[in-house]
């Protein structure tokens, strides 16, 4: 039967992010890299999960993990994924809005 991360408790959780990082470093040492991504985009969304998406507010702006180029702007939070804008580093905005995990997230500018 298949459970939906918000369905598991945060053990469970922990559980699953630690079976897709071995799933993740399994597929990377075969070079499959579309299910390294897979496994790495699937244990973004359960970490989000381990967040309390109250702490992320709209018009803040956050570093993103992973992306030291680029910062994101919330518009709105709908369940653990930010609605909003990537910013570049001339302060631009990127013009299509996009939902990110919390997770991905990072110290708040």
């Amino acid at each position: 039967m298949n459970y939906r991360y918000s369905d598991y408790t945060i053990e469970q959780l922990r559980t699953e992010i630690g079976k897709l990082k071995e799933k993740a470093q399994k597929a990377e040492q075969l070079g499959n890299i579309s299910e390294v991504a897979i496994n790495e985009r699937k244990m973004q969304v359960a970490l989000a999960y381990t967040l309390n998406p109250d702490d992320f507010k709209p018009n803040e702006i956050f570093e993103l993990k992973g992306d030291p180029g680029h910062t994101f702007k919330i518009n709105f939070i709908n369940g653990v994924f930010a609605w909003g804008h990537r910013i570049n580093l001339l302060d631009e905005f990127y013009e299509k809005e996009e939902a990110i995990p919390i997770s991905l997230l990072g110290d708040k500018k």
